[in-house]
């Protein structure tokens, strides 16, 4: 079975939906579900962001986006990251 996944742009102070500061997901398994936050090295890790944000504790505004805009999202962080490297 294949877990469903939402995603959300991260809309930081200054931040706009078309330029978010950072992508959260939830994955929803048969184990339960899993709150991620996108890193710089391009993986998933753990994140309370999206609990945070439903009970008002958070600064940062979150938009739920399609897997579309959240891959496009992606290839965004990945040119933009990615530059930075040295």
């Amino acid at each position: 079975m294949t877990a469903k996944l939402e995603y959300y742009a991260v809309i930081g102070s200054g931040r706009t939906a078309q330029n978010p500061s950072g992508l959260v997901r939830r994955r929803m398994s048969p184990e339960g579900r899993i709150d991620e936050a996108l890193q710089r090295n391009l993986t998933w890790a753990p994140s309370s962001a999206i609990v945070e944000w439903e009970y008002g504790d958070v600064g940062a505004e979150l938009v739920a986006i399609s897997a579309a805009e959240a891959q496009a999202l992606i290839e965004r962080f990945r040119e933009k990251w990615g530059a930075q490297e040295g």
